[in-house]
């Protein structure tokens, strides 16, 4: 069993080393190659890649920004292998949780793309979408009557115990067949940053199941820039106009 992942990286030099070493040091017992991307940094992120990891990932660097979907794309032409993990460079492994996810995908060949339970830094569960998005739980969610609809989208008062289908799969932390991810093109390149993981999952859920796998985790910071500036909120409207207008408009 082969595995690829990538992260991609911008401006991310007081995250990115604690996010590559983790994820190095989680897959040694996996036949595992980690790519990642830098989108331009301005930041010292590409020389702590290469001070700290050289010879140990592969590094590509781009001369300009080409959003999440379009840095994860960069490797497409070069993976070979079974499995590929798209990774966010917030995200942190203290367990085999790679491993984990492609043998039980091993033994559920329907199984197409899996998610683990992700965490907060302090260890509580982090509850993120597994509806596909919709005007109520995307937009009206965030007015304060109508807050228990983010609980219903993020199926946050279930109780998990076992692998459980469902219709999204965040895309900071995912494992998907290699082959269906090169088949689908990886990631839209329309979107450049924000709803590119609920497009997958549509396209993904066309031709098999997509499952959440409580039985492992990753710890992710949320560093979430659409909460925390105009140009961020501009880019996930853009981006949720756009997946509307693929997929329809769902209330």
């Amino acid at each position: 069993m082969k595995v690829t992942g990538s992260i991609v990286t911008y401006n991310n030099s007081n995250i990115i080393y604690q996010c590559i070493q983790s994820v190095l040091e989680q897959t040694q017992d996996i036949d595992f190659t980690l790519y990642v991307v830098d989108n331009g940094s301005t930041d010292k992120t590409p020389e702590i890649i290469k001070d700290h990891f050289d010879g140990q990932v592969r590094f590509i660097q781009n001369e300009r920004n080409e959003g999440f979907g379009g840095g994860h794309n960069r490797v497409m032409n070069e993976v070979q292998s079974d499995y590929h993990v798209v990774i966010n460079p917030d995200i942190t492994l203290a367990e085999n949780t790679i491993s984990r996810l492609c043998g039980y995908m091993e033994e559920n060949p329907d199984v197409l793309m899996t998610t683990p339970k992700i965490l907060n830094d302090d260890g509580t569960e982090q509850f993120l979408p597994k509806y596909c998005p919709s005007i109520r739980y995307v937009i009206v969610s965030k007015i304060k009557p109508f807050r228990y609809l983010r609980r219903r989208y993020t199926r946050q008062e279930e109780i998990f115990t076992r692998p459980t289908e469902v219709e999204f799969c965040t895309g900071c932390f995912f494992v998907i067949r290699t082959g269906l991810l090169k088949e689908l093109g990886g990631f839209d390149p329309r979107y450049f940053m924000y709803c590119e993981d609920a497009d997958l999952s549509r396209r993904v859920r066309l031709r098999g199941k997509i499952i959440f796998y409580p039985m492992t985790c990753a710890t992710h910071k949320w560093e979430r820039d659409n909460t925390k500036s105009m140009k961020g909120m501009l880019r996930f409207m853009t981006s949720l106009f756009q997946y509307f207008c693929k997929w329809g408009l769902k209330v």
